[in-house]
């Protein structure tokens, strides 16, 4: 096959999961004798057009700032679909690509994508990390209803639409594609790389009992576990580390120090060095993660692959339950659940399957395999 991937940012040059998980598969497919070429702002030095290992990068837009404080800039991401539009439309009329795959937020590549194959045979796969729907309100106030708006027609172009996860795939149908059109393609993790990464001991850094790792904000329920935590770390000599930052780090600080165990309690910040928060994770006995939010929840495969018990929260909105399956935890996103999970796993009580064996299904091989499969089954119409 000869794919295009359009995102607006390109793995390694700037990190998140939508551009990493682009950048693992198309790795793999590339050694898989595929041509691969990612479409996206110009973030790398040199010339528009490079090869970043076996795959070709082509710059369509200047890069660009991408958030206006702690949003998504919209006027960014209109300019880039814009910009990507002609490019893209010249090269499948000259059939250089007979699939296009574009990540879906901040929604508008989307359209681009579809514009530009128009007038073509070549299909458009859409990947949907999460579907926001009434969180909209939250994120944009009084703007909720353009965010609603974009995201509900985006659903309802035609497509051929992959989910990270099943439950991101029900919120999609409930908006767009029937159900049954929706396939699943989860989010990958390198497990042998999360298995050496070195531990915090190593670096001279200290290591901690329970973790969280991920970005502070209110959806992610820190707050709460700071509460179930001093609730059981006397009884354990237990201690927390808080792995991140966002618009939730002072407040939550602030909580920390009103604590009855507040010297047991870290907060390491945002590390820079991936191998760093892996390490982590192999030191750490419980990994916990209330969050009420998770259209996948990578760190939950990343835990398991650590050999971590992993403890999350039980949520309509949360892909957690269906990450983990027997391989960890959910309980209610209460102070009193979490810290009973929180007893009963420093205690040593174990999931009935093995952490490491779950995370195994997540490994980027595995997940690049998924991935070829549903291209081919688009590019030969058998979706």
């Amino acid at each position: 096959m000869q794919i295009g991937f359009v995102s607006n940012v390109v793995y390694p040059f700037v990190t998140g999961g939508a551009q990493k998980r682009i950048h693992e598969i198309g790795t793999r497919l590339a050694d898989e004798g595929h041509e691969i070429t990612i479409y996206g702002r110009h973030y790398w030095d040199g010339p528009k057009q490079v090869r970043y290992g076996n795959l070709r990068l082509q710059a369509v837009a200047p890069r660009a700032d991408l958030y206006v404080e702690d949003r998504r800039s919209i006027s960014e991401a209109l300019d880039f679909s814009t910009r990507a539009l002609g490019p893209l439309s010249k090269r499948l009329r000259n059939n250089e690509h007979n699939l296009v795959v574009a990540s879906v937020f901040p929604y508008f590549p989307v359209l681009s994508s579809k514009l530009a194959a128009l007038g073509t045979d070549t299909p458009v796969v859409t990947t949907w990390h999460e579907v926001w729907q009434d969180y909209w309100e939250d994120y944009l106030g009084t703007l909720a209803p353009f965010g609603k708006t974009i995201e509900h027609f985006t659903a309802r172009v035609p497509q051929y639409p992959i989910a990270v996860s099943g439950i991101t795939a029900d919120r999609l149908a409930e908006i767009g594609p029937n159900r049954n059109r929706i396939k699943v393609v989860p989010n990958g993790i390198n497990v042998e790389k999360i298995r050496n990464a070195p531990l915090p001991e190593a670096n001279g850094t200290k290591s901690y009992d329970v973790l969280f790792a991920g970005r502070l904000i209110a959806d992610k329920n820190v707050s709460l576990l700071l509460d179930a935590f001093d609730a059981v770390a006397e009884r354990h000599d237990a201690t927390l580390g808080i792995i991140g930052d966002g618009p939730e780090m002072e407040r939550l600080q602030q909580q920390a120090t009103n604590l009855t165990h507040t010297n047991r309690v870290e907060f390491l910040g945002f590390l820079e060095e991936y191998e760093d928060v892996l390490g982590h994770m192999r030191a750490a006995r419980v990994f916990a993660s209330p969050s009420t939010r998770e259209g996948f929840g990578i760190t939950f495969a990343e835990a398991m692959a650590a050999d971590c018990t992993v403890i999350a929260a039980k949520h309509p909105e949360s892909a957690a339950s269906e990450v983990i399956g027997d391989a960890g935890y959910v309980a209610e996103p209460t102070v009193d659940a979490i810290a009973e999970r929180l007893d009963a796993s420093l205690n040593g009580e174990r999931p009935s399957q093995e952490p490491l064996e779950r995370a195994r299904i997540y490994d980027w091989d595995a997940v690049a395999e998924q991935a070829e499969q549903v291209y081919e089954r688009a590019v030969t119409g058998t979706w």
